[in-house]
């Protein structure tokens, strides 16, 4: 068939919205619309009327009439099956079919006619791909976006960082005697404060706090015009961790107290990957949290030393209301995974049926109180169960150097990993490496001598990385290397299928959570 054109009109003949997929003129087009309703007899039951040059395939709402201008040689059944699926489109994008909603969704309605009809011939689409077409979504725009807001997020936190480290040197240098911060005229020294002081300069007199033994142990003569509130200096016994330990116990936000040296996109260091857990808020009166602790040992050369994955469906409830419930489980692992439920569980119905109740089915789930209902267990030595591999290639130059090249790769795709961390460990001597090549950003803690690649997310639009860094060294000092991550997608194919009433065996509403860690995953 060939379409000339798709329009949708008044019963005047009026056009509000009309694709035409053939050049034709406005003023004809125009024409042959005005020309549509004098040809319909009143009374008529068919959904077609022709002329001399064009057939009419037609569909009438309410107000208006989904119009297809066509041949007359056209196959008069693909005709209505593609007025079928023009009728269907527009109901998808206007609340109400009028004049009003047609002009507010005129661009959205002419996306979609531009998905049926190319070219004046019917594509091999449906409602649903039309949909998706239009809503233009796109996975790498959503993972860019994401991997955006990170790394704003992260340049702002490193831009409080080192205002918090420059106002920690000043009042260092204050209380040390070190350079006068103000001029004179203030009666302000470098380790003296006057009560006129206060006129022109706010109090900035701190709480007493320890420095780390590294700091210098003199302190000046003098007195203080706080009333004896000044810093205790020179304190032996305390390290780094201590003081910061101290910051934070009263109220300061401290990242990292030793420098750090960022990538591209800028990251401070971080601890290990948290669970990512729905609000309180979200959780509904029956909640269902599955949770997965994956335990990874490779060699460096290649090879699974062990591999473990230990999970476990709990159950919490908010009254004793909600308690009398089982929950189904769709088990289709075909490996050899080790279930065992509580033992207040039924274990026959979870064999028979693959349902979690209780053995005493009279009596609830206790209410506010998270209950392991259901755990299991997973080992194996087969290399292709790593769900992501890492290949360090260290190469000792002739100069006492080492170019060192590690890549990932996500064997299993189906697999989201989030807020992935590859630590390296680097030689002692807090020596900065050369970064030559980067998939994602770094971070160097110089108090750890350890090279931190961090990547957002790591799926299968993104499952080949790679990180290429020189640096003084041997090729045995870059491990063990440390992975660790999180995702929502489970290790397992073990998946909660939904809850039913024990009284009536109705469907009964329920929120969930998935979740696998990172337990320990390390190549030596």
């Amino acid at each position: 068939m060939v379409l000339l054109a798709a329009s949708i009109c008044t019963k005047a003949g009026k056009p509000l919205v009309s694709r035409q997929f053939v050049e034709m003129t406005r003023s004809r087009i125009e024409g042959l619309l005005a020309a549509f309703p004098k040809l319909i007899g009143a009374g008529k039951q068919h959904t077609f009327v022709e002329t001399d040059t064009v057939r009419y395939v037609y569909q009438p709402f309410d107000k208006l009439y989904m119009v297809l201008l066509t041949t007359k040689a056209s196959n008069i059944l693909e005709d209505l099956e593609t007025l079928r699926l023009f009728s269907r489109v527009i109901p998808e994008y206007c609340k109400t079919v009028d004049e009003k909603e047609v002009f507010q969704h005129a661009f959205e309605l002419l996306s979609a006619f531009d998905e049926i009809v190319a070219l004046g011939y019917k594509e091999n689409v449906n409602l649903a791909q039309i949909r998706t077409f239009t809503e233009m979504d796109s996975h790498d725009e959503r993972v860019h976006d994401a991997m955006r807001k990170t790394q704003e997020q992260e340049a702002k936190d490193r831009m409080k960082q080192k205002a918090k480290e420059f106002e920690l040197q000043r009042r260092a240098q204050q209380r040390l005697g070190g350079p006068k911060t103000y001029g004179s005229s203030t009666g302000i020294s470098s380790n003296m404060y006057s009560s006129s002081s206060n006129e022109s300069k706010p109090d900035i007199t701190p709480t007493p706090v320890t420095y780390p033994s590294s700091a210098p142990t003199t302190i000046r003569s003098g007195t203080t015009g706080g009333g004896g509130r000044g810093m205790v200096l020179g304190k032996k016994g305390k390290n780094v961790e201590e003081f910061v330990n101290q910051l934070k116990s009263e109220g300061e936000v401290v990242a990292n107290t030793v420098p750090v040296t960022a990538g591209a996109g800028g990251t401070t260091g971080k601890a290990k990957t948290q669970s990512i857990s729905i609000a309180d808020s979200q959780k509904g009166d029956v909640h269902l949290k599955q949770e997965e602790k994956l335990t990874v040992r490779c060699g460096r050369n290649g090879g699974v030393e062990n591999l473990e994955v230990q999970g476990m469906i709990m159950l919490r409830v908010k009254s004793e209301d909600y308690g009398r419930i089982t929950v189904a489980v769709d088990n289709k692992e075909s490996r050899g995974v080790q279930l065992q439920t509580h033992p207040n569980i039924d274990k026959k119905l979870f064999t028979n049926e693959s349902l979690i109740g209780l053995k005493n089915s009279d009596r609830p789930f206790p209410a506010n109180q998270e209950v392991g209902v259901l755990k299991w267990r997973y080992t194996s030595t087969d290399d292709s169960e790593i769900p992501l591999t890492i290949n360090c290639w260290p190469n000792e130059t002739p100069n006492g150097g080492c170019d060192v090249n590690i890549e990932y790769e996500l064997q299993n795709k189906n697999l989201i990993l989030k807020d992935v961390q590859i630590s390296v460990p680097l030689p002692g001597g807090g020596q900065t490496p050369v970064i030559d090549k980067i998939d994602g950003d770094y971070q160097f803690d110089s108090r750890k001598t350890t090279l931190i690649w961090t990547l957002p997310v790591i799926d299968q639009s993104n499952s080949e990385g790679s990180l290429e860094f020189s640096v003084r060294g041997k090729a045995s000092d870059f491990f063990p290397i440390q992975v660790d991550f999180v995702s929502e997608t489970p290790f397992c194919n073990i998946k909660i299928a939904g809850v039913r009433s024990v009284v009536n065996r109705e469907s009964v509403p329920y929120s969930s959570e998935t979740n696998l860690l990172v337990d320990k995953y390390e190549y030596v």
